[in-house]
């Protein structure tokens, strides 16, 4: 039995072994596929960074350039109206340069020219409404004779005042197409109307010829403006983050954010289900310099075998990948909780094994204890009944001598023998009866009121002959004014008999036996107290014990069965009383009885 306790005790260790290692490989692979994705993403994210970085930088560059060209064209357009202002300027000068030197012409070649505004020209094209008549007064002097004959004449023209408002705000203020003048003929005096084209025909052409180059020379300006910025492309935006990522001189701490990272990592962690404290550090690879540390463990040492290592950028040839070192200070603890049910179970099977071996053992132990003290009560049994036995056919023999039959003396002592040892017989026997009929509740007790004070001396009156043999000395202390208890009276009686019995036997010299009794609240306590051997404390927790004898070595001097105190107690508590026993070697020993009221 106890190897094969042994045995099941040592797979159960090793499968609770094996259990732990596996579940210690599935933690680290567990927490190893973390950090791979956690770097991973961190990779990915410093490549988004730049990529987004270098992005918003073209973007702002694109709409800064689409700004300025904006600009570049309203100054291009402002710069072409303003040219425009003054070629138009310069050519007003050129016409009126032309005017003025037709003009020069015109008064040269006719007398009295004057210019014609547009609503004289119209006057004087059209008769007037009122007077019926042209606007153009001519008038001519003559001298003739007394017979009206003309001698001379002189003829002048003049135009007659427009019936015109003083003030007149829709009079156009440039000049119109064609420019007229009223002048004379110098031949004939006569007026006439002048007109003058505003343009010749070589400054339409000048012009025009002007107005189309400068017209050109803007479009083709707007179109190099319109055409000089071009979309930033995603190869030339890849090109750039690629440059940018293998620039050497870049340090670690620019291109990830430790924030975010733990941010990632508890995420990460949450994800597969590891919720365990842990600590983190980020150190550099090739030196031994720490840029990051959180600490939740107090002062965490991140070289034992609860650490783990991962690099962070593991691509990275020419610049130092860094490393992320991740530690979980109750690792064993949480991998123990999570063999919990397994150790539970595991431990529950053993304690019942040990519990069934155990109690198996101390029930070999027990009967085997039971099976001796058993052959002590047979041997014990026996010398009690040999001695009457043995006395009743000695007298039995001694009958059958007619010398004794005759004497009548003899023959009355004789069988007042015989009826002595025979009641010394019965009452052995009706003992061992009484302890059977106690173990299987078959016991009937007569239960009356019972006066322990006065009980107590019925007791010792009837034990008188065995106290004065042993010359023993008796004090009686019945101080219980209430002694009255409710119980079987010839048990009672055996119970007190048991214990004055005991007393009286295991003294070694004069026996000196008290008997005392008391009231506390509603009960009566009995006190038998000697002066004999006494006994050790291991004996004191035993005499109750079916069969146990206080051992005396190898004498048989006191009889008796090893069932009286048994017999007591079991009385005892079916009168819902107790019994204790103090005691103490080579002093004595007391009983105290407990009886309700």
């Amino acid at each position: 039995m106890t190897v094969a306790l042994l045995g099941v005790f040592v797979m159960q260790l090793y499968y609770i072994r094996e259990a732990y290692s596996l579940k210690s490989q599935l933690f680290d692979e567990q927490v190893n596929q973390t950090l791979t994705t956690v770097v991973n993403k961190v990779q990915r994210l410093n490549v988004a960074d730049h990529i987004n970085k270098r992005d918003a930088e073209n973007k702002m560059q694109y709409e800064e350039e689409l700004r300025q060209r904006e600009l570049d064209i309203k100054d291009l357009k402002q710069q072409f109206v303003q040219e425009q202002e003054i070629r138009k300027g310069e050519q007003q000068v050129q016409v009126e340069n032309y005017l003025n030197q037709q003009d020069s012409l015109i008064r040269v070649s006719y007398r009295r020219t004057q210019i014609l505004s547009e609503n004289t020209f119209k006057s004087l094209s059209t008769p007037a409404p009122r007077i019926g008549r042209s606007l153009l007064d001519v008038q001519m002097d003559a001298v003739v004779d007394g017979d009206f004959n003309l001698k001379a004449y002189s003829m002048r023209s003049r135009l007659a005042s427009p019936d015109v408002k003083t003030f007149n705000f829709r009079t156009a203020r440039t000049l119109p197409d064609t420019i007229r003048y009223l002048g004379e003929d110098p031949m004939t005096g006569k007026p006439l109307l002048i007109a003058l084209p505003k343009l010749s025909d070589e400054l339409v052409q000048k012009f025009k010829r002007e107005d189309k180059l400068a017209k050109l020379k803007f479009d083709q300006q707007l179109s190099a403006l319109s055409k000089g910025i071009k979309p930033y492309s995603a190869s030339s935006l890849l090109q750039d983050v690629e440059k940018e990522m293998r620039e050497v001189n870049v340090p670690i701490y620019k291109r990830i954010d430790s924030g975010n990272l733990a941010r990632l990592l508890k995420r990460e962690f949450l994800n597969h289900n590891i919720d365990q404290v842990y600590d983190m550090q980020v150190k550099l690879a090739r030196k031994d310099s720490v840029l990051y540390i959180m600490a939740n463990s107090g002062n965490p040492n991140f070289e034992d075998n609860k650490t783990y290592k991962v690099p962070i950028f593991s691509n990275d040839i020419f610049r130092d990948p860094g490393t992320l070192m991740v530690r979980f200070p109750y690792k064993n603890s949480a991998i123990l909780t999570n063999l919990s049910f397994t150790l539970a179970s595991s431990i529950g099977l053993l304690l019942v094994l040990v519990f069934i071996f155990s109690y198996t053992l101390y029930a070999i132990l027990k009967q085997k204890k039971i099976s001796e003290m058993k052959t002590d009560f047979i041997n014990n049994m026996t010398h009690e009944f040999k001695t009457p036995v043995a006395t009743i056919m000695i007298a039995s023999e001694a009958l059958k001598d007619s010398e004794v039959t005759e004497d009548k003396a003899r023959l009355k002592r004789l069988a007042g023998i015989i009826y002595d040892e025979n009641v010394r017989l019965g009452n052995h026997i009706e003992r061992v009866l009484s302890i059977a009929r106690l173990e299987k509740n078959e016991l009937k007790m007569e239960n009356t009121e019972v006066d322990m004070n006065d009980l107590i001396l019925i007791v010792l009156d009837s034990m008188s002959l065995q106290l004065q043999k042993r010359n023993a000395v008796i004090h009686v202390n019945t101080d219980a004014e209430n002694a009255v208890v409710f119980g079987d009276e010839l048990h009672l009686s055996n119970v007190l008999y048991n214990l004055i019995d005991n007393a009286n036997k295991y003294s070694a010299d004069t026996p000196e036996i008290t008997i005392s009794t008391r009231n506390t609240n509603k009960h009566v306590i009995i006190e038998v107290t000697d002066k004999g051997i006494g006994m050790t404390k291991e004996q004191s927790k035993r005499i109750f014990d079916q069969f146990y004898r206080v051992p005396t070595g190898n004498l048989h001097d006191v009889k008796g069965f090893g069932l009286g105190l048994n017999y007591v107690q079991d009385i005892i508590k079916q009168l819902n009383g107790s019994i204790k026993v103090s005691s103490e070697k080579d002093k004595g020993t007391t009983f105290e009885i407990s009886l309700p009221l």
